[in-house]
């Protein structure tokens, strides 16, 4: 089956939170603002419904931290 991931550039992200704004349903911030997945996933699936979401976050991200990964298998 292929999946659709949320790849987080940990290097290049500052912590300001907006991608868990955008993505309430797969990330949350820890204590210091940067994001998290809610499953505990590194690079969490993104649901084909959530797939616009994810692309807005993307798009959005300040730091260009967020990438939308595809035709991976699980």
């Amino acid at each position: 089956m292929s999946d659709t991931r949320l790849h987080i550039d940990w290097t290049a992200c500052d912590g300001r939170g907006l991608c868990a704004e955008l993505l309430p349903e797969l990330l949350t911030e820890d204590e210091w603002g940067y994001p998290r997945a809610r499953d505990g996933a590194p690079e969490p699936v993104v649901p084909p419904a959530r797939r616009r979401d994810a692309e807005r976050a993307v798009d959005r991200c300040p730091a260009l931290a967020l990438r939308l990964l595809s035709g991976l298998s699980s």
